[in-house]
């Protein structure tokens, strides 16, 4: 592949939509909801949910029994949600832990000065709440 096609602008306003494969879409709807705020925008039917939290979108898809969530050997290491300062993850931490949610990682300053924490979702993703320097300042247009 000629990476010289990539050096213009591509004009994508970036990772705005993420696909789950989940074993109990009650269980991952309410964890998604309770947890993180995001509200329902469509359900196409008992097997898919959308959700929503601003201008992102995730999608819920139920595995029929005995399927494996796993596909093709697919592996995701975490999904993030960005948060707007240290405070709101701090908050959201200890709301986490006095609900039961398993935590992966407890808050912890990173290298790049960022600030998070994980937990995982019914089905074990792991979800990281993060404060990044960088990106959590920007206000979406």
């Amino acid at each position: 592949m000629d990476t010289s096609d990539f050096e213009k602008t591509i004009p994508l306003q970036g990772l705005r939509h993420l696909a789950l494969r989940v074993s109990n879409l009650k269980a991952s709807r309410q964890f998604y909801e309770t947890c993180i705020g995001m509200r329902p925008v469509w359900q196409p039917d008992d097997h898919s949910l959308y959700l929503s939290l601003g201008c992102d979108n995730l999608a819920l898809h139920e595995i029929k029994p005995g399927e494996q969530l796993s596909q093709d050997g697919q592996k995701l290491d975490h999904l993030g949600f960005i948060a707007e300062n240290e405070s709101i993850v701090d908050q959201l931490f200890t709301r986490v832990k006095q609900a039961g949610i398993p935590i992966v990682k407890p808050v912890k300053r990173h290298r790049d000065n960022s600030y998070s924490f994980y937990m995982a979702d019914p089905d074990g993703n792991v979800v990281q709440i993060l404060y990044e320097p960088h990106i959590s300042p920007m206000k979406l247009q």
